[in-house]
C-alpha cells in the first residue's frame, strides 16, 4: 500500500508498528481539507473523528469571558483534536480552528474503537501517543508554572521555531500567558540560539 511514510515515522517515534498494522489503519483514513479560519469542533460539538495532521497549523482554545485561552497548537505530523470530547464523545467546552489551510487523514471514534478490536498493536500504539500527550501536558503544565516568562518564550521558540514565522503572536502570547506587549518586547530582544 501507498502510504504517507512521514506518518509511519512519526508513529515509530512511539511504538515499532508493523507495516501490515499501519495498512490496516491507513485503509480507514479519508482525506479532509478546512481552510483557514474554519472551524473544526465549536463548544457543544462532538468531535466524531480523530484527524492526523498532514499539512497546516491549528489551535484548540477556550473563551473565559471575554478573554481567549489558547490550549495548544498542532501541526504535521501529530494528532488534532479536543481530547475529552472524541475520547469520551462529549460536548466539546473548546474551539479547535485552522489557522492556516490545513489537510488531515481522518478516522471515526467508531472506526477507530474497531480496528482497536481487530489490531492489538494499534491499541498499544495509540496508548503510546496518549501517554506522550499526557507527559507534553505535565511538562507544559511545569514551564507555566515554574519558568518565567524570557524561559518559557524561549524554551517555546526551542520547540516550535516554525510557528513564531507563521502565527500571530497574540496567539502565541495567549498559549504562554504572557501579556502581547511583553511578548513583543521578547520577541525583538532575547537572542535565540
Amino acid at each position: 500500500m501507498d502510504y504517507p511514510i512521514d506518518l509511519l515515522l512519526y508513529f515509530r517515534r512511539f511504538y515499532d508498528i508493523k507495516a501490515d498494522a499501519f495498512d490496516q489503519l491507513m485503509a480507514c483514513l479519508r482525506f479532509k481539507a478546512y481552510n483557514k479560519g474554519d472551524y473544526i469542533v465549536c463548544p457543544g460539538d462532538i468531535q466524531r473523528e480523530l484527524l492526523f495532521v498532514r499539512k497546516g497549523i491549528q489551535m484548540s482554545y477556550a473563551i473565559v469571558g471575554d478573554k481567549q485561552h489558547i490550549i495548544v497548537f498542532t501541526h504535521s505530523p501529530n494528532l488534532s483534536a479536543i481530547p475529552d470530547s472524541f475520547s469520551f464523545q462529549k460536548p466539546s467546552e473548546h474551539y479547535l480552528q485552522c489557522l492556516t489551510d490545513s489537510e488531515f487523514l481522518a478516522i471515526t471514534y467508531h472506526e477507530l474503537l474497531r480496528i482497536f478490536d481487530h489490531t492489538p498493536a494499534l491499541e498499544r500504539l495509540f496508548r503510546k501517543l496518549t501517554e506522550a500527550t499526557l507527559a507534553g501536558v505535565i511538562h507544559r503544565h511545569l514551564e507555566l508554572h515554574a519558568l518565567s516568562i524570557e524561559e518559557r518564550f524561549k524554551s517555546f521558540a526551542a520547540r516550535s521555531p516554525q510557528l513564531l514565522l507563521t502565527i500571530p503572536h497574540k496567539h502565541i502570547a495567549s498559549y504562554l500567558h504572557i501579556d502581547p506587549t511583553n511578548f513583543s518586547k521578547l520577541f525583538n530582544s532575547v537572542r535565540l540560539d
